[in-house]
């Protein structure tokens, strides 16, 4: 994840069921603490869509998660920025899909 985002005060993380996350320093522990827990998370990205618009890119998808526990779906959105020569995330947004 260390080289997917950009390391500034300007990035936004929201995880289901988390706070609001600013800033590199909380963003990087997030995803630590994801990682580095007990269980070992699968996800099947389905439903994907790529916009590009300038130096501006959004992904939208659905987050298929599998592990011990079961399984649900995120629906996510993902906003990156084109700098220094790369695509940079600088906002990502995962809400829980209610199961219908």
């Amino acid at each position: 994840m260390r080289s997917v985002w950009e390391h500034s005060e300007r990035v936004v993380c929201v995880h289901p069921g988390w706070s609001i996350l600013r800033g590199w320093p909380l963003v990087e522990e997030s995803w630590a603490r994801i990682f580095g827990g007990p269980g070992r998370n699968q996800f099947i990205v389905t439903n994907d869509v790529v916009t590009i618009s300038g130096d501006t890119a959004w992904v939208t998808l659905d987050e298929n998660l599998v592990d011990a526990g079961g399984t649900g779906t995120v629906a996510a959105t993902n906003l990156f920025v084109f700098r220094d020569g790369r695509w940079l995330l600088v906002a990502h947004h995962g809400s829980p899909v209610i199961a219908s």
